[in-house]
């Protein structure tokens, strides 16, 4: 798996598991989803990912977009 996919895949999961907090466990969990969707709109725009730079530590291969 890419960086690019790794990203896009942990950017999925955080969404899918702030919704069922927002559901299960407390409304102010709509704000993981808030927080993820923006730092996806701001990495689409500067190149710039906090999560790619993680993965990229753990030694995942590069891909085109990060």
């Amino acid at each position: 798996m890419t960086l690019d996919r790794s990203v896009l895949a942990f950017a999925g999961v955080m969404v899918l598991l702030s919704v069922a907090l927002t559901y299960w466990v407390s409304a102010y969990f709509v704000w993981l989803t808030v927080f993820v969707g923006a730092n996806l709109l701001q990495s689409a725009f500067t190149g710039f990912c906090p999560a790619a730079i993680v993965f990229r530590k753990f030694g995942i291969r590069p891909g085109t977009a990060f």
